[in-house]
Protein backbone atom coordinates (compact mmCIF):
# COMPACT_ATOMS: atom_id res chain seq x y z
CA UNK A 1 0.00 0.00 0.00
CA UNK A 2 1.20 3.67 -0.81
CA UNK A 3 0.22 6.92 -0.06
CA UNK A 4 0.76 10.15 -2.59
CA UNK A 5 -0.10 13.62 -1.40
CA UNK A 6 -0.09 16.11 -4.08
CA UNK A 7 1.00 16.31 -8.29
CA UNK A 8 4.41 16.94 -9.91
CA UNK A 9 7.03 17.91 -8.41
CA UNK A 10 5.55 19.07 -5.19
CA UNK A 11 4.06 15.40 -4.83
CA UNK A 12 5.30 14.04 -1.33
CA UNK A 13 5.11 10.02 -1.02
CA UNK A 14 4.21 9.62 2.92
CA UNK A 15 3.73 5.88 2.45
CA UNK A 16 5.55 3.56 0.28
CA UNK A 17 4.93 -0.15 -0.41
CA UNK A 18 3.86 -1.62 3.26
CA UNK A 19 2.37 -4.62 3.16
CA UNK A 20 1.11 -5.81 6.62
CA UNK A 21 -1.22 -8.25 8.11
CA UNK A 22 -2.74 -8.14 11.71
CA UNK A 23 -4.66 -11.39 13.10
CA UNK A 24 -7.74 -11.18 14.91
CA UNK A 25 -7.30 -9.96 18.66
CA UNK A 26 -3.57 -9.12 17.35
CA UNK A 27 -2.42 -6.02 19.03
CA UNK A 28 0.35 -4.10 17.08
CA UNK A 29 1.94 -1.19 17.59
CA UNK A 30 3.65 1.21 15.00
CA UNK A 31 6.61 3.15 15.74
CA UNK A 32 9.12 5.49 13.75
CA UNK A 33 10.68 8.73 13.23
CA UNK A 34 8.06 11.67 13.62
CA UNK A 35 6.66 12.44 9.92
CA UNK A 36 7.11 9.41 8.57
CA UNK A 37 3.97 8.43 7.89
CA UNK A 38 2.55 6.51 10.76
CA UNK A 39 -0.77 8.50 11.51
CA UNK A 40 -1.44 8.49 7.23
CA UNK A 41 -1.42 5.08 7.39
CA UNK A 42 -3.41 4.57 10.49
CA UNK A 43 -6.07 7.36 8.74
CA UNK A 44 -5.83 4.66 5.27
CA UNK A 45 -6.82 1.85 7.62
CA UNK A 46 -9.84 4.20 8.95
CA UNK A 47 -11.31 5.11 5.99
CA UNK A 48 -10.56 8.44 6.45
CA UNK A 49 -7.34 9.01 3.79
CA UNK A 50 -7.77 7.26 0.76
CA UNK A 51 -4.60 5.14 -0.68
CA UNK A 52 -2.52 6.06 -4.40
CA UNK A 53 -1.91 2.54 -4.54
CA UNK A 54 -2.26 -1.26 -2.82
CA UNK A 55 -5.33 -2.50 -1.02
CA UNK A 56 -6.67 -2.75 2.26
CA UNK A 57 -9.04 -5.62 3.25
CA UNK A 58 -10.78 -6.25 6.56
CA UNK A 59 -12.06 -10.10 6.36
CA UNK A 60 -11.03 -10.52 3.40
CA UNK A 61 -13.45 -7.44 2.21
CA UNK A 62 -11.95 -4.09 0.57
CA UNK A 63 -11.86 -0.89 2.59
CA UNK A 64 -11.05 1.19 -0.16
CA UNK A 65 -13.59 1.04 -3.82
CA UNK A 66 -12.81 2.79 -6.98
CA UNK A 67 -10.79 5.62 -3.80
CA UNK A 68 -14.41 5.62 -2.13
CA UNK A 69 -14.50 3.85 1.57
CA UNK A 70 -16.68 0.71 2.34
CA UNK A 71 -18.56 2.15 5.32
CA UNK A 72 -20.58 -1.31 5.22
CA UNK A 73 -16.48 -2.69 6.02
CA UNK A 74 -15.92 -0.01 8.05
CA UNK A 75 -18.68 -0.62 10.53
CA UNK A 76 -16.58 -2.36 12.67
CA UNK A 77 -14.05 -0.10 13.16
CA UNK A 78 -13.35 2.43 15.60
CA UNK A 79 -10.72 5.20 16.14
CA UNK A 80 -9.60 6.61 18.96
CA UNK A 81 -7.46 10.55 18.18
CA UNK A 82 -5.03 11.97 19.87
CA UNK A 83 -7.44 14.29 21.54
CA UNK A 84 -11.03 12.50 22.86
CA UNK A 85 -12.92 15.27 20.66
CA UNK A 86 -15.89 14.80 23.28
CA UNK A 87 -18.70 17.10 22.13
CA UNK A 88 -18.49 20.17 24.99
CA UNK A 89 -22.24 20.07 25.36
CA UNK A 90 -22.80 17.05 26.28
CA UNK A 91 -22.81 14.88 29.34
CA UNK A 92 -20.16 12.33 29.65
CA UNK A 93 -23.08 9.41 28.75
CA UNK A 94 -24.17 11.16 26.11
CA UNK A 95 -20.57 11.49 24.58
CA UNK A 96 -19.92 8.02 25.04
CA UNK A 97 -23.10 6.79 23.57
CA UNK A 98 -23.21 9.20 20.39
CA UNK A 99 -22.40 6.22 17.89
CA UNK A 100 -25.70 4.52 19.17
CA UNK A 101 -26.99 7.33 19.02
CA UNK A 102 -25.92 7.69 15.28
CA UNK A 103 -26.84 4.07 14.66
CA UNK A 104 -31.16 4.87 16.11
CA UNK A 105 -30.68 2.80 19.24
CA UNK A 106 -33.49 3.68 22.04
CA UNK A 107 -32.45 6.27 24.64
CA UNK A 108 -32.69 3.74 27.27
CA UNK A 109 -30.52 1.17 25.58
CA UNK A 110 -27.83 3.85 24.49
CA UNK A 111 -27.76 5.08 28.45
CA UNK A 112 -27.44 1.47 29.78
CA UNK A 113 -24.82 0.41 27.58
CA UNK A 114 -22.87 3.63 28.19
CA UNK A 115 -22.98 2.43 31.91
CA UNK A 116 -21.59 -0.08 31.16
CA UNK A 117 -18.58 1.29 29.22
CA UNK A 118 -17.74 3.99 31.22
CA UNK A 119 -17.40 1.54 34.44
CA UNK A 120 -15.52 -0.16 32.38
CA UNK A 121 -12.87 2.49 31.17
CA UNK A 122 -12.42 3.83 34.95
CA UNK A 123 -15.20 6.83 34.65
CA UNK A 124 -18.31 5.32 36.48
CA UNK A 125 -19.79 7.65 38.16
CA UNK A 126 -18.83 10.80 35.90
CA UNK A 127 -21.38 10.21 33.57
CA UNK A 128 -23.24 13.43 34.22
CA UNK A 129 -20.20 15.60 34.03
CA UNK A 130 -19.22 17.23 31.31
CA UNK A 131 -15.99 16.96 28.82
CA UNK A 132 -14.54 20.64 31.06
CA UNK A 133 -15.15 18.88 34.12
CA UNK A 134 -12.55 16.13 33.00
CA UNK A 135 -8.88 15.54 33.73
CA UNK A 136 -7.68 15.00 29.90
CA UNK A 137 -6.76 11.20 30.67
CA UNK A 138 -10.67 10.86 32.01
CA UNK A 139 -11.80 12.46 28.81
CA UNK A 140 -9.64 9.92 26.55
CA UNK A 141 -11.26 7.42 28.94
CA UNK A 142 -14.54 8.44 27.61
CA UNK A 143 -13.08 8.81 24.47
CA UNK A 144 -12.20 4.97 24.80
CA UNK A 145 -15.54 3.64 26.11
CA UNK A 146 -17.31 5.77 22.77
CA UNK A 147 -14.81 3.59 20.26
CA UNK A 148 -15.48 0.52 22.30
CA UNK A 149 -19.47 1.02 22.63
CA UNK A 150 -19.98 -0.35 19.05
CA UNK A 151 -18.03 -3.26 19.84
CA UNK A 152 -15.70 -2.99 17.02
CA UNK A 153 -13.53 -5.82 15.72
CA UNK A 154 -11.00 -3.54 14.84
CA UNK A 155 -9.95 -0.59 17.56
CA UNK A 156 -6.98 2.24 16.11
CA UNK A 157 -5.50 4.20 18.43
CA UNK A 158 -3.30 7.23 17.24
CA UNK A 159 -1.02 8.21 20.22
CA UNK A 160 -3.98 8.13 22.61
CA UNK A 161 -2.15 9.08 25.43
CA UNK A 162 0.66 11.77 23.90
CA UNK A 163 -0.92 14.77 25.83
CA UNK A 164 -0.64 12.97 29.06
CA UNK A 165 1.75 13.50 31.83
CA UNK A 166 4.16 10.62 32.37
CA UNK A 167 2.81 9.22 35.85
CA UNK A 168 -0.64 9.40 34.21
CA UNK A 169 0.27 7.75 30.88
CA UNK A 170 1.36 4.80 32.78
CA UNK A 171 -1.52 4.80 34.41
CA UNK A 172 -3.48 4.84 30.86
CA UNK A 173 -1.60 2.13 29.23
CA UNK A 174 -2.02 -0.48 32.88
CA UNK A 175 -5.73 0.48 31.88
CA UNK A 176 -5.62 -0.24 28.25
CA UNK A 177 -4.40 -3.51 28.71
CA UNK A 178 -6.78 -4.28 31.63
CA UNK A 179 -9.88 -2.99 29.11
CA UNK A 180 -8.18 -5.12 26.34
CA UNK A 181 -8.51 -8.09 28.16
CA UNK A 182 -11.77 -7.79 29.28
CA UNK A 183 -12.94 -7.10 25.66
CA UNK A 184 -10.54 -8.71 23.45
CA UNK A 185 -10.24 -7.09 19.73
CA UNK A 186 -7.65 -6.30 16.89
CA UNK A 187 -5.80 -3.39 17.73
CA UNK A 188 -3.49 -1.10 15.75
CA UNK A 189 -1.57 2.09 17.85
CA UNK A 190 0.54 4.35 16.41
CA UNK A 191 3.32 5.45 19.47
CA UNK A 192 5.73 7.26 19.38
CA UNK A 193 6.88 6.03 22.60
CA UNK A 194 8.95 2.25 22.40
CA UNK A 195 8.35 1.39 25.78
CA UNK A 196 4.65 1.81 25.21
CA UNK A 197 4.68 -0.12 22.23
CA UNK A 198 6.76 -2.98 23.88
CA UNK A 199 4.48 -2.67 27.16
CA UNK A 200 0.70 -3.00 24.77
CA UNK A 201 1.32 -4.61 21.59
CA UNK A 202 1.86 -8.54 21.12
CA UNK A 203 4.21 -7.18 17.83
CA UNK A 204 5.99 -3.89 17.01
CA UNK A 205 6.64 -3.03 13.44
CA UNK A 206 9.06 -0.31 12.77
CA UNK A 207 8.99 2.22 10.10
CA UNK A 208 11.51 4.02 8.07
CA UNK A 209 11.70 7.80 7.78
CA UNK A 210 9.21 9.40 5.30
CA UNK A 211 8.14 7.45 2.88
CA UNK A 212 7.13 4.98 5.70
CA UNK A 213 8.07 1.51 4.59
CA UNK A 214 8.51 -1.35 7.41
CA UNK A 215 11.85 -2.44 8.62
CA UNK A 216 11.48 -4.64 10.74
CA UNK A 217 8.93 -6.59 13.07
CA UNK A 218 9.83 -7.11 17.07
CA UNK A 219 7.39 -10.19 18.64
CA UNK A 220 6.81 -8.83 22.43
CA UNK A 221 6.95 -12.70 24.21
CA UNK A 222 5.74 -11.07 27.45
CA UNK A 223 2.69 -12.36 28.85
CA UNK A 224 -0.12 -9.95 30.06
CA UNK A 225 -1.12 -8.38 32.17
CA UNK A 226 1.97 -6.01 32.29
CA UNK A 227 3.12 -4.20 35.19
CA UNK A 228 4.92 -1.01 34.32
CA UNK A 229 7.88 -2.12 36.05
CA UNK A 230 8.54 -4.93 33.19
CA UNK A 231 10.18 -1.92 31.97
CA UNK A 232 12.93 -1.67 34.35
CA UNK A 233 13.61 -5.32 33.75
CA UNK A 234 16.72 -6.63 31.10
CA UNK A 235 14.24 -8.88 28.60
CA UNK A 236 12.25 -5.86 28.59
CA UNK A 237 15.51 -3.52 27.83
CA UNK A 238 16.75 -6.16 25.25
CA UNK A 239 13.57 -5.76 22.90
CA UNK A 240 13.97 -1.91 23.85
CA UNK A 241 17.35 -2.11 22.06
CA UNK A 242 16.88 -4.35 19.33
CA UNK A 243 13.71 -1.90 18.18
CA UNK A 244 16.20 0.99 18.37
CA UNK A 245 19.16 -0.03 16.63
CA UNK A 246 16.52 -1.01 13.63
CA UNK A 247 15.18 2.51 13.64
CA UNK A 248 18.68 4.17 13.76
CA UNK A 249 19.93 2.20 10.94
CA UNK A 250 16.24 2.79 8.56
Amino acid sequence: MSKRFGTGGRAVDAVAGVDLAVAPREVVALVGPSGCGKTTLLRILAGLTAPTAGAVELADRPVWSGGRPDRAALASVAMVFQEANLLPWATVEDNVALPLRLRGLSRSERRARARILCSLTGIGGFERRRPHELSVGMRQRAALARALIVEPSVLLLDEPFAALDAITRDAMDEELQRVWMARPTTAVLVTHSMPEAVLLADRVVSLSARPARVVGVAEVPFPRPRPIELEHTPEFQDVLRTLRERLRGA
